[in-house]
């Protein structure tokens, strides 16, 4: 009777898994070129009328609107394709944290175009929004300015990586209160986690990237022990 050492591994699954990591970032990228296309679709309809909800050039107008919703569609999938895409390609180099905030950020900003551009199509003026969305920037920057200054400043550090998860540092700042050593334990988005051996501190970004940062110094090499006079090493001649 033979025994198995472990369980069977479904390999159909494993291929079809590996195939689909594989062949979902060319279905991003024909999601984008398809909007793209439904948005010169949509701009070559209009062309032939002024406004929509009017008697004139009906076939056209609906080709419009249904190019434009087209386009809101196959745009959308490709900014969440191409995100998860960024989010694997670039974890295993930079780490959870900071790949989310470029997930995010792609996001956000994808999906800020789609919407402004589907609102083009359909006539809809994005003037006033834009300058809405520019205000309330500005007043969450103000009110968040320090958060933002800890997501910035992580980003500097990840991409200048004077230290990575793991070194032995030793910072020195005003900010700090004086000098910090330890281990890194972890790069977050905000904070840099150090284990100094007695706890674990979470540095904020802005003030490591302030600091003066190096390797932990090493301790220095004691004396050398004393030498015993050569006659006490000798031993008792005998009596």
């Amino acid at each position: 009777m033979h025994l198995q050492d472990g369980p069977d591994v479904d390999l159909p699954v494993q291929v079809a898994r590996t195939v689909k990591d594989k062949t979902r970032p060319w279905g991003s990228i024909i999601s984008l070129a398809l909007a793209i296309a439904a948005a010169i679709t949509s701009a070559w309809a209009h062309s032939f009328f002024k406004a929509y909800f009017r008697s004139d050039h009906v076939p056209y107008q609906i080709i419009a609107a249904a190019s434009a919703v087209a386009f809101f569609v196959f745009a959308s999938i490709a900014t969440f394709g191409l995100s998860r895409a960024a989010r694997r390609v670039l974890e295993p180099r930079i780490g959870t944290a900071h790949t989310a905030v470029v997930r995010y950020s792609l996001l956000l900003v994808g999906e800020f175009a789609t919407l402004a551009i589907t609102l083009a199509l359909f006539d809809v003026p994005i003037g006033q929004l834009l300058l809405g969305g520019v205000l309330t920037s500005v007043i969450v920057g103000i009110a968040a300015q320090q958060a933002m200054s800890n997501v910035f400043a992580g980003m500097v550090l990840l991409l200048a990586r004077p230290f990575r998860a793991g070194d032995l540092i030793w910072l020195r700042g005003s900010g700090l209160g004086g000098e910090l050593t330890g281990t890194v334990t972890e790069i977050g988005i905000t904070y840099v986690r150090l284990d100094t051996g007695a706890s674990v501190m979470s540095v904020p970004n802005s003030q490591v990237l302030n600091a003066v940062v190096g390797p932990r110094p090493q301790p220095h090499p004691s004396a050398a022990a004393p030498v015993s006079p050569p006659g006490d090493d000798q031993p008792t001649p005998p009596g």
